[in-house]
């Protein structure tokens, strides 16, 4: 593709404080067809933000209160109710609608207040709110996780709003000791209490299948639970080996994503972002620590004096969501594996956003290693361990354990690091193996966005008969496609992590985060030394200017951009390119990764 360039870039340093884009652009000139993938991904955007507004306008209310009975529980809690929002936020940072941006917010708001007001009856420590300080009073990660979707992600796009710095402030605080009313951490012995925490402290006792089920309840004609429970004694059944949740647990490393939130915040004193930085490094540390002690396995249960299986009767592997936790479903009799280790990679992954050290993310391929060598041949088949026992290693599966390989081998960029990962049509695509993929994942989400309106629109239920997980089936969201083709991203998905990404897009005519009107991208190649991507301008009338940054947060750092051969240094995380009337071009950025301390900064502001 032949390129002009008219406009000329101005190299300057880059500083922590400092990271706007070039205020002189790039300009390209040379006029192009819009590839189909262009066109699939603009009708994408659009198709979701209509999608949403009609799925927003049938389960919320003008208060951005869910429409739906609330409940406490592991099966349907508060967390569900905002999780109807999954990927909103994305979607909007990605270039949605203003419109999506305004109703997650309003729907966040609600959702505050909708589950401050809520109570349990039985339930002992949410009989004052199921929220208490505009957090979840005290639940397990994987549950806190899935209610800080969208909360977590709103600084993508809205990072100076006053409510969501407070918030993110008291919410990392609550894991700091700096609120009475939540000791969660042990600054001595460096461990998250409980499995069970939140704004009213750590639950510092064996749990109850009503703490995890929630009060009594109508099951059967009235609502029909996602898990297949017919009866509310089923829901107790569910939970009643739910346990041993006294001390620490790996799930409880998604609580670094709230530090690191608080780390980013733009227009931060140096001292009050450090602590925060301080708390991530040194909780991820001492889990490093902990795999080392126990032969390159990380444990799932740290007592309260911070020996390793302490509260488990001394197994390394117990407690609930343990590597030897395996239940039995109540309505089939069969054995359930419910092995939760894997989430502990989020902290590691939040401590190398920060650092870019490799030690890491080493643990974690060598565990991944070393427990590849604890197959066997069943019936002439290598098969793979998913779970340890008191009787060694069991839930053996014919496929290898590659739980984190995709994000390790993301976030290195090491050969080695690839060669885990038996199958994956993106990467693939990403080496030229698959050239048809970008169209088929673009299409794939506009089919997923009609399915779910399709089904929204057949739904009968009415508030009274619904629960706050009915609609997730519905949610239209689809961005995945657009994470990975525009952003080389990672989807969080719906455990509240944050975006890890090779590249963002603002749009300076507007003032947003995302890519503007009419502006397509598409990421061919990602390595060690760069990024290869093509922007394309739709619009045959008009001309647009886009920033692209280097890493979800600034992280990265732009070395070179050559474009049909001509080379500019930027040496800059940002640079900003002026599209004229349907044209476009391939542009090979070299980049240092992780070199730059992570903001929410918007280009605009410091």
């Amino acid at each position: 593709m032949r390129n002009l360039i008219t406009g000329v870039l101005i190299a300057f340093s880059f500083s922590i404080c400092n990271v706007n884009a070039q205020t002189k652009p790039v300009v390209i000139t040379t006029p192009v067809s819009p590839p189909a993938w262009a066109l699939l991904q603009r009708q994408l955007l659009d198709a979701n933000a209509r999608a949403c507004r009609e799925f927003y306008a049938k389960y919320f209310d003008e208060r951005g209160w869910l429409l739906c009975v609330e409940r406490w529980g592991g099966d349907d809690g508060p967390d569900d109710a905002i999780e109807n929002c999954t990927d909103w936020p994305i979607l909007h940072a990605l270039g949605g609608h203003a419109d999506v941006l305004k109703m997650y917010k309003q729907a966040w708001e609600g959702h505050l207040r909708q589950y401050t007001l809520a109570k349990t009856k039985d339930v002992p420590f949410a009989r004052d709110g199921m929220y208490y300080k505009e957090f979840p009073c005290m639940f397990d990660w994987l549950h806190n996780g899935e209610g800080l979707v969208v909360f977590n992600l709103q600084g993508l796009s809205d990072p100076y709003d006053r409510k969501f710095q407070i918030r993110a402030r008291r919410y990392a605080g609550f894991y700091l000791n700096e609120d009475p009313d939540a000791p969660n951490w042990d600054p001595k012995h460096k461990i998250i209490k409980s499995m069970f925490t939140g704004s009213r402290g750590p639950l510092l006792r064996k749990a109850t299948g009503l703490d995890w089920a929630g009060d009594p309840f109508e099951v059967g004609n009235r609502f029909k639970l996602g898990h297949g429970e017919r009866t509310y004694q089923e829901c107790l059944d569910h939970f009643k080996d739910y346990n041993d949740i006294i001390g620490d647990h790996p799930q409880n490393m998604l609580a670094t994503v709230l530090g690191v939130n608080a780390y980013m915040l733009p227009e931060s004193e140096k001292e009050t972002q450090k602590k925060y930085k301080t708390w991530v490094l040194e909780y991820a540390d001492a889990w490093l620590q902990r795999m080392k002690d126990n032969g390159g396995i990380i444990p799932t249960n740290i007592g309260l004096d911070g020996k390793i299986g302490s509260a488990a009767g001394g197994k390394w592997y117990g407690g609930v969501y343990g590597w030897g936790f395996s239940v039995i479903v109540p309505q089939t009799g069969k054995l359930a594996h419910r092995n939760l280790h894997s989430f502990g990679l989020v902290g590691f992954m939040n401590a190398y956003l920060l650092t870019g050290n490799d030690k890491y993310l080493d643990a974690w391929r060598k565990q991944i290693d070393l427990i590849n060598t604890k197959k066997k041949t069943i019936d002439g088949i290598a098969q793979y361990p998913t779970m340890f026992g008191d009787k060694g290693w069991y839930a053996y599966t014919p496929n290898a354990y590659q739980h984190g390989g995709l994000e390790i081998y993301w976030l290195s960029l090491k050969a080695a690091d690839r060669k885990r990962i038996v199958h994956n049509a993106w990467l693939n695509f990403l080496e030229g193996k698959n050239p048809k993929y970008a169209e088929q994942v673009l299409r794939a989400d506009l089919e997923r966005i009609r399915t779910r309106v399709a089904g929204m629109r057949k739904d009968t239920t009415t508030p009274d008969t619904r629960l706050a997980d009915d609609p997730l089936r519905f949610n239209p969201a689809s961005v995945d496609s657009m994470i990975e083709l525009t952003m080389g991203g990672l989807p969080p998905k719906n455990r509240g992590k944050l975006l890890f990404a090779q590249l963002r897009y603002f749009d300076p005519a507007k003032r947003r985060a995302g890519l503007p009107q009419d502006v397509a991208a598409l990421i061919h190649k990602i390595t060690p030394e760069g990024v290869e991507v093509t922007l394309v301008n739709t619009d045959v009338v008009d001309g647009r200017s886009v920033i692209v940054q280097a890493g979800g947060y600034a992280e990265h750092q732009f070395g070179e951009m050559t474009i049909d051969g001509q080379t500019t240094k930027i040496d800059n995380p940002r640079v900003t390119v002026r599209l004229a009337a349907g044209c476009g071009a391939r542009l090979t950025f070299s980049m240092r990764r992780f070199v730059n301390q992570p903001t929410l900064a918007l280009p605009w502001r410091n």
